[in-house]
């Protein structure tokens, strides 16, 4: 018998990727919806569609995302749209007997200065990092929800936090995208234009660990199947999350030089220290998913290289 699996932002980056790897398996009938086709910020159309479509699964991964700039620049979009996605989702998921889903988050839900490697419990133990405190604040309310269904009603909620995640299908806008895209998009813009130089913002120091998006997407379907029991083990009630991630972080600086690498670009590479670095260090902890059984499988120049072949194949597409 088929498993009706519902995947709410199948065409973004790991949406797209969960598409791929569950579509492997013919047991899985996988239900998709256009934004145009269903608004999830919209209460409504979010439960006459659960209503219509008899789910069995949702992976939740719709979310409106972007980096320093975009989180600055729009707040009030990213805490509301985020907030309302969730919020209906996981209530039209509880209303229509949907045993099992999933809620992907982000590590931007830990304080700006928390122990590194951050762990689980670090969670609501201080202060959020300022840049993007709005996104942050909507992720910390997903996990909540998914934790108190749990409680309230015995559902099988689980949330899943992923470090800073990259590859096919990322966001390479000039302005709102994430760290990797825009290195990739500006060193190969620099390369056809042979500028003598690239400006990168920071001072270059802060580190960061990256995980390639089949991997992220290999993972949550691993947690997504868990049993109960083997589940339980690693969590509880009030400690329902579990961390994403490679378990290896490296400088800004050595990311740039190794995006420069990737697309062979040649020339000089200058810090643009005005700009914001964000968190001083952001390592996840990923000892329990280890425990669990489960490890990241792409390493980072790899990666970079599989999203570098991606964007050449794509660029026609991802230019705005």
């Amino acid at each position: 018998m088929s498993v009706r699996i519902f995947v709410a932002g199948h065409n973004g980056m790991v949406g797209s990727a969960l598409v791929r790897q569950l579509s492997q398996d013919l047991n899985n009938y996988i239900i998709t919806a256009d934004r145009n086709e269903l608004d999830l910020t919209n209460q409504q159309a979010v439960q006459n569609f659960f209503a219509e479509q008899s789910i069995d699964q949702v992976y939740l991964a719709a979310a409106k995302v972007g980096g320093i700039h975009a989180n600055n620049v729009y707040p009030a979009d990213f805490i509301y749209e985020n907030l309302m996605i969730e919020a209906n989702v996981i209530h039209a998921a509880h209303k229509n007997d949907v045993q099992k889903l999933l809620f992907l988050g982000s590590s931007c839900i830990y304080p700006k200065l928390a122990k590194q490697p951050m762990q689980e419990d670090a969670l609501l133990t201080a202060i959020l990092e300022p840049s993007n405190e709005p996104y942050a604040i909507a992720k910390i309310a997903g996990i909540k929800l998914c934790e108190s269904y749990n409680r309230q009603y015995g559902c099988d909620y689980r949330s899943v936090m992923p470090t800073n995640l990259y590859g096919e299908n990322d966001n390479f806008h000039p302005e709102n995208s994430h760290v990797i895209p825009a290195l990739i998009r500006r060193f190969h813009e620099a390369k056809e234009a042979n500028s003598p130089v690239v400006i990168a913002w920071g001072t270059g120091t802060p580190m960061r660990e990256f995980l390639y998006v089949d991997d992220m997407a290999a993972a949550s379907i691993f947690v997504m199947n868990l049993d109960d029991e083997t589940y339980q083990k690693e969590t509880r009630p009030m400690l329902s999350h579990i961390n994403v991630g490679s378990g290896v972080d490296c400088t800004i600086k050595e990311l740039t030089e190794t995006v420069a690498k990737v697309v062979g670009y040649q020339g000089k590479i200058e810090w643009d220290t005005s700009k914001s670095d964000g968190s001083p260090r952001k390592l996840m902890d990923v000892s329990r998913l280890g425990r669990l059984g489960w490890t990241a499988k792409v390493g980072l120049e790899q990666g970079l290289t599989k999203s570098y072949e991606w964007f050449l194949a794509n660029q026609m597409s991802v230019k705005c």
